[in-house]
């Protein structure tokens, strides 16, 4: 019986630590890695933009219009354009009509939006799936990424710190 209590707690504290593991290693400012060449194609009636000449730290955001968790996501980056932070949409595998009707829909929080129409430069990117966003420094590097829909933990812990980073860059 007591070994069965000493098994339990050894096993407790084995789960406590792993988690707080996984917390650290997620919220761990990652090295910065080089933005790769893109190919994107414009969106008719949007203003489109080219990743080496933002001046400036900014915000990729790579999302699909078919995207349920990137409507959850759009209040909190609208929210962020509000604040004034340069966020540039990617919509991955996705359409010029179905972009144009979410955006008129729900908001455009996008200083620009391109289409990756054959999905090349989301592997250039290393996207995985959608909602990504990526923090992006004047000189072109990648500071830090969040794969799922951003949280104000997610803001706070991740994306505010790379954005000043961001800005030391400059």
């Amino acid at each position: 019986m007591m070994q069965a209590v000493r098994l339990l707690a050894l096993l407790g504290i084995f789960a406590l630590l792993t988690v707080l593991g996984l917390r650290w290693y997620q919220d761990r400012p990652a090295p910065p890695e080089p933005m790769p060449a893109l190919t994107l194609a414009a969106v008719d009636g949007r203003a489109s933009f080219d990743p080496a000449a933002i001046e400036g730290p900014y915000l990729i955001n790579v999302w699909g219009s078919w995207c349920p968790y990137c409507q959850m996501e759009h209040p909190v980056l609208m929210a962020l354009q509000a604040e004034g932070i340069a966020i540039y949409g990617i919509a991955w595998r996705d359409t010029a009509a179905a972009v144009n009707a979410t955006l008129d829909r729900h908001g455009d929080p996008y200083a620009g939006v391109m289409l990756d129409v054959d999905g090349l430069s989301a592997q250039a990117l290393g996207i995985t799936g959608t909602p990504e966003t990526l923090v992006v420094s004047a000189d072109g590097q990648i500071l830090a990424r969040w794969f799922g829909p951003m949280s104000e933990r997610v803001l706070r812990n991740r994306i505010y710190p790379a954005l000043e980073r961001g800005a030391l860059r400059e």
